[in-house]
């Protein structure tokens, strides 16, 4: 079975488009969290205050599992941007977490899943199978 991603170049290879950078479509790997890691980078209350309630909770359950959060990839290209690591700097301010869907919806699973007492590595699973 094709993934979306291999539709998706195939059906603009076929056109003869190339809307979409290749790196965008590159296979990432999880990064492996680094020691040490915190949330002092993840945005501030400050910049996120006139967003939705939804957003801020995201931002909150970042927050608590940064150490998490460091050792995840994200699915929506996040991972071709300059300064991009991981799904953690998807929400520093120059990331795209804020606004992005996947993001949140990545994040929401982590923290549910690691509510729940899943290791990192069944959390990537459950991510890849949901978002990849």
């Amino acid at each position: 079975m094709k993934s979306r991603r291999d539709f998706v170049k195939l059906t603009l290879g076929g056109l003869g488009l190339s809307l979409v950078p290749a790196k965008v479509f590159a296979r990432f790997e999880h990064p492996e969290p680094r020691e040490g890691i915190d949330a002092s980078l993840v945005v501030s209350d400050e910049f996120i205050k006139g967003l939705s309630d939804e957003t801020k909770e995201v931002v909150a359950m970042i927050r608590e599992i940064p150490h998490l959060a460091d050792g995840i990839g994200c699915h929506c290209g996040c991972h071709v941007r300059p300064g991009y690591r991981s799904l953690l700097t998807c929400f520093y301010e120059d990331g795209r977490g804020i606004g992005c869907p996947i993001c949140q919806g990545e994040s929401k699973l982590a923290y549910r899943r690691n509510e729940e007492g899943q290791t990192l590595d069944q959390i990537r699973r459950a991510i890849d199978a949901r978002f990849g």
